[in-house]
């Protein structure tokens, strides 16, 4: 459940009044800076760098308080939180939904969809379309879709309704590229019809992954030449050697996995809420494919934030029940059913329980994930020119204030 400590959230005013937050450590893609100096104008970063001896004296001070100051978080991979599942398909879902994550330190945030029917994920579509028309500063930057399901094999599809799997087809999944809303495509490689797929996704300058998938080294070899560089929450509901071997007999085959981990120009994503994946696999995805090629994304549902009990996984008319022990959800029988934790809780745990470097932590989180969907020009790191979408923490790494761009 959700700390009773609330950082204060603020957004920049629209004035020309200059801000600078001193007295504290900088978070930077590469190196922690001592003793920063961060100058804001607008919601913009202006500068940034060592705290000078004189500062004009219009500038208003925000005192880091010995704090580090990190940009803002970037989820590529998140279906709710606080009740609501962006699946519900309202704006006030997406709304509550979206503002839980902002609190936990995401300032950009990409909806992500279930294998939900093709009505449920057009309504989520136009409740997007709706808020887009209704800037607010209670909520992240909404930077598009992320279309995970409907397109699995239902052997791989977790807490996912199997029922809603199926096989990409043109004439559904252009309907929902035509909305200029997806910023994420993912599919099966080794469904039907996923080689168009990909290759349409591409020419719309998505990442295009591969997820909840039981794909082979070949079809994920073929999917990669048709544009797909990304796979979903490593070592989740995806291929192994012996998964594969069970589907395609012998000789054992390579699966998603090494596949993967051959290919510097494949990039994934790990959850790191202390429940999917132990420590040395957290270290060992690092250490495998480094800061640029590795996200956080929480994966979390809409029981973020609520008191254990049971909650719908994706439309209540169309998802799977899961069950919240308050620490992670799982389905009814008890196998891992997505997380419930925000992206500020994996930046903590990988923190303490990893020997990643703190600067390599944040990047993962943020500037990562930023530059895989191309937004980093905007938003993901502490650079002049950015929005300054920024997270004041104190050494625990709790975040105290977050602070949104514009």
């Amino acid at each position: 459940m959700k700390s009773s400590s609330t950082p204060s959230l603020l957004a920049w005013p629209h004035s020309t009044e200059r801000w600078a937050l001193v007295g504290g450590t900088a978070v930077l893609p590469d190196r922690l800076l001592d003793d920063c100096c961060i100058e804001i104008e607008s919601g913009r970063i202006v500068r940034v760098g060592a705290t000078p001896k004189r500062m004009a004296k219009e500038t208003r001070i925000i005192d880091l308080d010995g704090g580090y100051v990190a940009p803002g978080f970037v989820d590529l991979h998140v279906h709710g939180g606080a009740g609501a599942d962006f699946m519900d398909g309202t704006c006030e879902a997406v709304a509550v939904a979206a503002h839980s994550h902002l609190m936990h330190g995401t300032t950009s945030i990409c909806p992500t969809t279930t294998t939900g029917s093709e009505a449920r994920i057009h309504q989520l579509l136009k409740a997007l379309d709706t808020l887009a028309t209704q800037p607010r500063d209670d909520l992240p930057h909404i930077e598009g879709v992320h279309l995970y399901g409907p397109y699995f094999v239902p052997e791989k599809a977790g807490c996912h309704a199997r029922s809603g799997c199926r096989t990409p087809k043109r004439e559904e999944f252009e309907g929902y590229f035509r909305t200029k809303q997806i910023r994420i495509a993912t599919c099966a490689a080794e469904l039907e019809g996923a080689i168009e797929f990909y290759r349409y996704a591409r020419r719309r300058g998505c990442l295009v992954t591969c997820g909840h998938s039981n794909a082979s080294w070949t079809e994920m070899a073929a999917a990669h030449r048709a544009g797909m560089s990304h796979v979903d929450h490593f070592w989740c509901a995806m291929s192994s050697v012996a998964s594969v071997r069970g589907r395609l007999g012998t000789p054992m085959q390579g699966s998603m996995l090494e596949f993967v981990l051959g290919h510097g120009s494949m990039s994934t994503e790990i959850i790191a809420d202390g429940s999917h994946l132990a420590p040395e696999l957290l270290q060992f995805a690092w250490q495998m494919k480094g800061p640029t090629m590795l996200c956080l994304v929480t994966d979390a549902n809409r029981a973020m934030d609520m008191p254990p009990g049971r909650y719908a996984f994706g439309h209540p008319d169309e998802g799977v029940e899961i069950v919240s022990d308050g620490v992670v959800g799982r389905s009814p029988d008890g196998g891992l059913a997505s997380a419930i934790q925000g992206m500020d809780h994996a930046v903590q745990h990988l923190a303490k329980r990893t020997h990643i470097p703190l600067q390599d932590i944040i990047r993962m989180a943020s500037l990562t994930p930023a530059e895989r969907i191309g937004i980093d020009a905007r938003v993901g790191s502490i650079a002049v020119g950015k929005q300054a979408d920024l997270l004041v923490m104190n050494k625990k790494l709790t975040i105290k204030k977050i602070y949104k761009g514009r």
